[in-house]
């Protein structure tokens, strides 16, 4: 008899929540079996049943894992029960079925609530750079023309940057504040400090406001079983405060505010004032920028909105498109090691916090943004694997063997095989002190 597995609850591409319906893995398991010859559901059903049973040790009832979740859960499963042609089809079943809501949705909304159109225009600038796949890349370094790469790739960022700012400008009789949100690592301090150049080179005033520092103390943030904080929720933050603060300054009020100290995980309060003059723009960077309740207290049309995420079309070996989240994880991975004292396998296995909040947290507001920037750079993963690669070599077998480390088992396999092939770069000195990577790998004109 199957047990009832204690997950009640999923989250969706788009964020909403629904019921966990172990039917739907079946059915999904069934159709990669088929597709191998011949239908077997007694298979596909033993199958769903060990993938549940994987669902509910690492995840247990109290976390609500997303479909991106279980979908690599169940390619693991298959895996590890030696029905690698099975998964090698449930992996090609789930890109025809991303392929079609990308079909579907042309005109609007695809992956991440990010529109088609984007996507497509960064495909099209990859492949016209010849730096669309792993092999690609390969031989761009292998011909010596990296440094190339690295003017052109940060050309491209630079004219949204400045697309950017030409729409901030049309509307700057009216946009007060300039939100530029954005998941973990996607870039959103550069960016800030890039069109804070550009506002003021057109004699726009701006205040920056942090809002790190609106963080509660660390012993009102609950810990998971092994100790970890999450500070990735926008319910860490003390919103109300944000609120009252906003309104006081665009009422031309000075304000005090916080300073967090992450050392100790307190906050000391009015430390900072602020005071934002008639003609000047509040710049606001912040993961959850874009969440309703950060800026409720403002109304709509003061508001400008930025959006910027990795959104990087780049093919691996097997022909799947590397993943925006893995891109961002590794740049956080080399930021936290380097400038934060944090060892990259704990950033790995911390980072279950980080996506589960962007898909219930900021993916369902990208529909709200003015602008959407890219910042994937195509010549970023060489100069991350040489900084990273042997930490993710020792990583595969950290978590093999601890279902509740499961997620990152699974993440660590699906990174270390995305590096392994790729050519690392030792000479960074092609990229300049102002490229949007030196946030994570230091050497920046920039202070963070």
């Amino acid at each position: 008899m199957i047990k009832s597995c204690p997950i009640a609850r999923i989250i969706k591409r788009d964020g909403s929540v629904v019921r966990y319906d172990r039917s739907r893995i079946a059915n999904a398991i069934a159709k990669a079996v088929a597709s191998e010859g011949a239908a077997n559901p007694l298979l596909a059903e033993a199958m769903a049943e060990k993938v549940e049973t994987a669902l509910a040790s690492a995840y247990g009832s109290a976390v609500t894992p997303s479909v991106e979740d279980i979908q690599d859960v169940v390619e693991s499963v298959l895996m590890e029960n030696r029905l690698a042609r099975v998964a090698r089809s449930y992996i090609i079943y789930r890109h025809q079925h991303a392929m079609a809501r990308a079909a579907r949705a042309y005109d609007f909304e695809v992956t991440d609530n990010v529109p088609y159109k984007a996507i497509y225009e960064v495909l099209r600038w990859n492949m016209e750079h010849s730096c669309e796949s792993l092999p690609a890349l390969n031989r761009i370094i292998a011909r010596g023309e990296f440094p190339s790469l690295v003017a052109e790739a940060d050309r491209r960022y630079a004219l949204e940057i400045e697309r950017a700012a030409e729409q901030i400008l049309e509307r700057r009789n009216r946009a007060r504040i300039v939100v530029v949100a954005g998941p973990s690592s996607s870039g959103k301090t550069t960016t800030t400090i890039k069109l804070s150049e550009r506002l003021g080179r057109a004699g726009i005033g701006f205040k920056a406001i942090n809002i790190d520092h609106y963080f509660f103390d660390l012993n009102r943030h609950p810990r998971d079983e092994f100790g970890d904080y999450d500070y990735e929720i926008p319910q860490a933050l003390d919103l109300a405060l944000i609120n009252r603060h906003l309104v006081r300054l665009l009422d031309g009020q000075a304000v005090k505010t916080p300073h967090y100290d992450f050392k100790v995980g307190s906050r000391i309060p009015e430390a900072h004032e602020i005071k934002l003059e008639k003609n000047e723009i509040l710049l606001i960077d912040s993961l959850h920028g874009l969440f309703g309740p950060m800026t409720e207290s403002v109304p709509a049309d003061y508001k400008f909105k930025v959006y910027i995420e990795t959104l990087g079309q780049f093919r691996v070996e097997n022909g799947v498109f590397m993943r925006w989240a893995d891109n961002r994880l590794l740049r956080r991975m080399v930021r936290d090691k380097d400038h934060r004292n944090l060892k990259p396998m704990a950033t790995l296995t911390h980072w279950h916090y980080v996506r589960k909040s962007e898909i219930e947290n900021i993916i369902p507001y990208i529909k709200h943004a003015d602008v959407i920037i890219n910042s994937a750079l195509p010549y970023e993963l060489p100069i991350l694997k040489r900084r990273l690669f042997r930490h993710f070599v020792g990583g595969i077998h950290a978590y093999r063997d601890d279902p509740k480390r499961l997620d990152a088992h699974i993440r660590v396999n699906r990174v270390y095989a995305l590096l392994k092939p790729l050519r690392p770069v030792r000479d960074e000195s092609c990229i300049p002190s102002d490229s949007l990577l030196r946030e994570f790998i230091g050497g920046s004109r920039y202070q963070y």
